[in-house]
């Protein structure tokens, strides 16, 4: 049963940031560039190298070539990598990645905060209503 199958007319709110994760993620490496996610290291869950943070925040290379065993899951982004040679385990929940770009050319997707608070899109709004001036809003970092 997928969330959509929850109930007669109930449907319940599936997150966006995993899928947009991925399919920038696919995007970016299909193009011949290398993916960068830029990380809040302070939020619970998030297994980094802590001399790799700097204001709490990291940027890690999720490219095949710096990767082992990449996961790119609904609730958790994992693998292996190599930080000045020594192999460390990188565990990173969904909510804390706040952005992906391609290194070469800094386009990318930069993630609401409060994407996960706020439900799924409704029918259109009339303008100047309430619902109408909340929706998400996506930003390319150049």
């Amino acid at each position: 049963m997928t969330p959509r199958d929850a109930g007669a007319g109930e449907r319940t709110a599936v997150p966006r940031r995993p899928y947009l994760l991925r399919a920038m993620h696919e995007w970016i490496s299909d193009s011949g560039y290398t993916p960068h996610v830029i990380v809040d290291a302070q939020q619970a869950g998030v297994e980094v190298p802590a001399a790799y943070v700097k204001d709490g925040k990291i940027v890690l290379n999720l490219s095949a070539s710096a990767t082992q065993r990449l996961q790119l899951r609904n609730d958790v982004v994992q693998f292996d990598a190599r930080f000045a040679g020594v192999v460390h385990h990188v565990t990173v929940p969904i909510q804390s990645i706040l952005g992906i770009y391609a290194r070469e050319t800094g386009e990318g997707m930069i993630f609401s905060e409060n994407e996960r608070d706020e439900p799924p899109p409704g029918p259109a709004a009339a303008p100047g209503t309430p619902a109408a001036k909340r929706r998400a809003k996506l930003t390319v970092v150049k």
